[in-house]
């Protein structure tokens, strides 16, 4: 199987600091779904921002769909931490979703038919069908992320990175957003930063433990020494997708 993502011997930092990432080397498979974790601090937004090329390591190489990542970019869709949309911007949802069909090469549109056609068609994937006319401010938190990863999802990306996306959804509607990751999942692959370990156990193939140094497992190899290793200290994982009874 190919690989979505290599990178070997990979050293970053910022200034002449201490490294934030140190001789990395990992391999994310095409059709993976993994979960970049660790503490704050730890390199893993910097992480995703290297495999976007947004960074330049100091040392070692970063592949992506079997190029560098500049050349990969048009075929990664990518959700940041922080959506630099202000909700209270009277835009409407496909204007939305239509700035992920822009490109260096277009940065400003105007968009074409098939533009248009691709986006309703992410959001239908997104189960927004017929939100298309709606204002963004007017939506949940749950369907302005759902317009985001449609966004994200426009260009029709054989890789999609998000940065902590389920961050302040509520369980429900989390739970229903991870659906929406999976069923995407089933065609490109996907790799995500989370802080909750504990719920997106239930969801990944993968975890990227990454804390300056960086170790990959697969799900089921990740046991409380590995978290405590990770994070420096004891840690409690709690499962969501379980329920104790009151004898237990």
């Amino acid at each position: 199987m190919a690989n979505a993502i290599e990178v070997a011997g990979l050293s970053f930092g910022f200034g002449a600091g201490r490294p934030v990432l140190e001789n990395v080397s990992l391999q994310i498979a095409e059709g993976d779904f993994a979960s970049v974790i660790g503490p704050n601090g730890g390199g893993k937004t910097t992480l995703l921002k290297l495999f976007l090329g947004l960074y330049q390591p100091s040392a070692g190489t970063v592949r992506v769909l079997g190029t560098t990542p500049e050349r990969a970019r048009p075929q990664v869709g990518y959700m940041p931490q922080h959506a630099t949309l202000d909700p209270s911007f009277p835009v409407r949802v496909l204007d939305v979703v239509l700035m992920g069909r822009l490109r260096a090469s277009r940065p400003f549109g105007p968009f074409t038919a098939a533009d248009r056609s691709a986006a309703l068609g992410v959001l239908r994937r997104a189960g927004l069908e017929g939100f298309h006319r709606r204002p963004f401010s007017a939506l949940s938190g749950g369907e302005r992320q759902r317009v985001l990863v449609a966004r994200a999802m426009a260009s029709s990306p054989r890789l999609l990175l998000l940065d902590e996306p389920a961050a302040g959804l509520d369980q429900r509607v989390e739970q229903d957003f991870f659906e929406l990751l999976r069923e995407l999942n089933r065609e490109i692959t996907i790799v995500l930063v989370s802080h909750d370990l504990g719920f997106v156990s239930h969801w990944v193939r993968t975890v990227v433990c990454v804390n300056r140094k960086v170790v990959v497992h697969p799900t089921s190899a990740v046991t409380g020494k590995v978290i405590a290793d990770i994070y420096s200290g004891d840690v409690q994982m709690v499962r969501h997708d379980h329920s104790l009874g009151h004898s237990e």
